[in-house]
């Protein structure tokens, strides 16, 4: 295995974002001693990457961006809308010589039709994704593909059910990004869909079932692990779980427990669990 362990921007912030939230959180990610930040853009990609750019230099630690699609993006209602804001965080994204674009690029988060997805809308999807595969590609950029649970979305929502659309699309440069909490509603086990992504899986979320810290939910980690060494996995092991220490984290992400840990230790010590185990399984 080849990782690099990154913080999610919502290991610090809330998901709205201004320059010196950006700079707050890029110091405390690189001091917690993680390789790598990922930077949720904002929908109004109002966002400075020349910036950003000399903040990560400073502070000598790398990045990967992703898009959370909002329902005014949702790809089977709304296409053009999505192609364009999809373009748009590419070029971010590009600009700041980052290589990676990850997160909810399948639909927009929280709309649903009422019915399972139809094939006139995966047709519509899998023409979107390929115009972004393209322009990506031109601007040097990988795409990861997140599914996330059915509360949050109907379209994609197992690794199987994003795999099958980028296949359709024929495309190399699009890729899944897995995250744990949503494997932990949505999947068998947390074994087969590494196996079934291969090389094509990227990037993940690094989440327990209670998004607290890691090791200490019902996330099955040994055979996450496993799957991960058995494709020799290459890619970002990035942290996503919350504390209620943060102003606004409660409201925004639906976590009315508070948590036992302050922003900090959580970060640090579920860092220490995903070296522990990389170092288990890794060589």
């Amino acid at each position: 295995m080849k990782v690099k362990f990154g913080a999610s921007l919502l290991s610090w912030i809330t998901p709205i974002w201004t320059p010196e939230a950006g700079r707050y959180a890029i110091e405390k990610t690189a001091k917690a001693g993680f390789d790598l930040i990922e930077i949720l853009l904002p929908p109004s990609m109002d966002f400075d990457s020349a910036t950003v750019k000399q903040q990560l230099a400073k502070y000598h630690i790398d990045a990967v961006c992703s898009l959370n699609l909002p329902q005014s993006a949702h790809i089977p209602f709304y296409p053009k809308q999505a192609l364009t804001l999809i373009k748009q965080a590419i070029d971010k994204t590009s600009d700041l010589g980052i290589n990676f674009l990850g997160g909810v690029l399948h639909g927009g988060l929280g709309v649903f039709s009422g019915h399972i997805l139809t094939e006139s809308e995966k047709a519509i999807i899998v023409e979107v994704w390929g115009e972004v595969a393209d322009y990506a590609e031109s601007r040097g950029v990988n795409i990861g593909i997140e599914p996330v649970n059915r509360y949050e979305s109907y379209v994609c929502n197992t690794a199987q059910n994003v795999l099958d659309l980028i296949e359709r699309t024929t495309k190399e440069n699009l890729f899944l990004h897995l995250d744990t909490f949503h494997m932990n509603i949505e999947e068998n086990d947390f074994y087969h869909p590494v196996i079934l992504a291969g090389k094509r899986l990227k990037h993940v979320h690094m989440t327990d079932s209670h998004r607290g810290m890691l090791g200490e939910g019902t996330v099955n980690w040994d055979q996450f692990f496993t799957a991960l060494k058995e494709i020799d996995f290459e890619g970002h092991l990035v942290l996503e779980n919350f504390s209620s220490s943060i102003p606004g984290m409660q409201k925004m992400v639906s976590l009315w427990q508070d948590s036992p840990y302050q922003a900090e230790e959580l970060a640090i010590g579920s860092l220490h669990f995903m070296r522990k185990y990389v170092e288990r399984y890794g060589s």
